[in-house]
């Protein structure tokens, strides 16, 4: 039966239809705020930043006179300049050591960590305090570990007889001194968060292992690994991608000596940009280190997407 209650139902959900929508903007305002100066801040300072440098990278400009496009001329100038392969070869050479010394360590000190009983929180605080000091105080720190007089290394050489080193000033030595002061400035967040992903392993799959008699590197391999197989992938990643990138420690250690033997990319960028007056050099390096890391990032998931499956 129609009443007129029932006819005026549709003129009430009219009614009630603005103020909810009004309700649930205003219960969600604040929310909308933080994100719309998230992806302000995140536009001003990544996007933007990457536009520009992919700009740049076919222009001609010192900032102060007139901008010229230049099409491909600045990376002609780059590829014919004989630092160029040096800079790739060297940043290549420091992606594998420190893919050697500075993914396996902090793995191996986060399970040495997750099997002590005792005195657990203060070794925590040790291995991480090196990612507490500014990263510049960590390399000149270093840059005193290595002085090859009175510096600690060698200091520590002799007192077993051995004959001490130039560890800056040679191109043997300087370019694994450069991955030893990077795995040392970074060792503590790569250990924390590998700690993390340790502890949410089960204990009972230790335990059940333990029962069969399997020992300390069985249980390493066999649970501890394949439990931690999507974080150990994605620091790899990450890794490499970080590494790619070295910039401070060859700046301020070795100035991209000795002979270029630590000329890095990004350090080639720096001289082109700031030394040589030749910002478009620079961004042609730029753009073309990040599309060797896109190309190598998405090879990469799409190999370990297929692993997965």
């Amino acid at each position: 039966m129609i009443t007129a209650r029932t006819l005026a139902r549709p003129a009430e959900r009219k009614r009630r239809t603005p103020t909810r929508a009004r309700r649930i903007v205003r219960r969600n305002l604040t929310a909308y705020g933080f994100l719309c100066g998230a992806l302000i801040c995140f536009a001003f300072f990544s996007w933007y930043p990457i536009v520009r440098e992919v700009l740049l990278s076919f222009q001609q400009t010192n900032f102060v006179g007139d901008t010229r496009w230049v099409g491909l001329d600045n990376f002609r100038t780059v590829i014919a300049d004989p630092v160029f392969v040096e800079a790739w070869v060297n940043t290549a050479i420091f992606t594998l050591l420190a893919l050697v010394i500075g993914y396996a360590v902090p793995f191996v000190i986060a399970i040495v960590l997750n099997e002590l009983k005792h005195a657990r929180g203060y070794l925590r605080f040790v291995v991480y305090l090196p990612v507490m000091l500014p990263p510049a105080v960590a390399v000149l720190l270093f840059k005193w570990f290595y002085d090859p007089g009175p510096g600690l290394f060698n200091q520590i050489l002799g007192l077993f007889h051995l004959p001490g080193l130039s560890w800056l000033d040679s191109t043997d030595t300087a370019l694994i001194s450069l991955v030893l002061v990077s795995t040392w400035m970074n060792l503590g967040s790569g250990t924390l968060i590998y700690l993390a992903a340790l502890q949410t392993i089960p204990g009972e799959l230790y335990e059940a292992a333990e029962l069969d008699g399997a020992g300390l590197f069985r249980r390493i391999r066999h649970i501890t690994i394949p439990q931690t197989k999507l974080i150990l992938l994605v620091m790899l990643l990450l890794q490499i991608i970080a590494t790619m990138q070295v910039f401070i420690e060859p700046f301020l250690l070795t100035g991209g000596g000795p002979e270029d033997a630590t000329v890095t990319v990004v350090y080639l960028m720096y001289q082109y940009a700031f030394n040589f007056t030749n910002f478009g050099g620079g961004g042609a390096l730029g753009l073309m280190l990040m599309l060797v890391l896109i190309v190598f990032s998405a090879v990469y998931l799409r190999v370990s997407r297929e692993e997965a499956r």
